[in-house]
């Protein structure tokens, strides 16, 4: 069978509570910009990616899910068909940073029940709120290797530090699985 020229798309579902950088990071990502002001989002968003990969095109629909609770009744219908998740929390000082990272597992929690086990990679962002050199990164560490995540990737919607290389993390990964999949078909 010949490899060259496939089409792939995968859903990605982009969660976490709300105001810690989903929207930016993508933007960041899939149109180099950061918009400075918060727009909330409502329901969800939807943003395409297409990459190639070894001649085969690889097209992401990243699904901007809004965090906050009053949405949680449309999450379901979102969450639908999804490939990996990202999980976004925030480094920032204070409540927002602190409620962000203890909601990662409610996060993992809704995603696993609707899609089932699929890959999750952690977004830690905001590092550009914070003094990286203080960062502990045990916390971190501990609840991706715990919980089984691909990993984890500090970021900066701002700055636009570790974007590029967290969001080409999920694509390979989701390449590489999804490749060998269709090859043994």
């Amino acid at each position: 069978m010949d490899d060259i020229g496939r089409k792939f798309r995968f859903k990605v579902s982009v969660i976490g509570d709300g105001r810690v950088g989903k929207t930016t990071l993508i933007k960041r990502f899939t149109q180099s910009s950061f918009q400075r002001d918060y727009i909330r989002t409502i329901g969800a968003q939807f943003s395409v990616y297409e990459k190639e990969i070894e001649g085969d095109t690889i097209r992401l629909l990243f699904y901007d899910i809004a965090g906050q609770l009053n949405f949680d009744f449309a999450r379901p219908s979102f969450f639908k068909n999804s490939r990996a998740a990202i999980i976004v929390y925030s480094l920032e000082k204070g409540k927002l940073g602190e409620d962000s990272f203890n909601h990662v597992l409610n996060w993992h929690k809704d995603i696993t029940q609707y899609c089932g086990e699929v890959p999750v990679i952690i977004f830690a962002n905001k590092v550009d709120l914070i003094d990286e050199n203080s960062l502990d990164k045990t916390k971190i560490e501990d609840l991706v290797k715990e919980n089984k995540f691909l990993g984890y990737y500090v970021t900066s919607a701002k700055t636009g530090q570790g974007v590029i290389e967290a969001f080409e993390a999920i694509i390979e990964i989701l390449y590489r699985k999804f490749k060998s999949l269709s090859t043994e078909l």
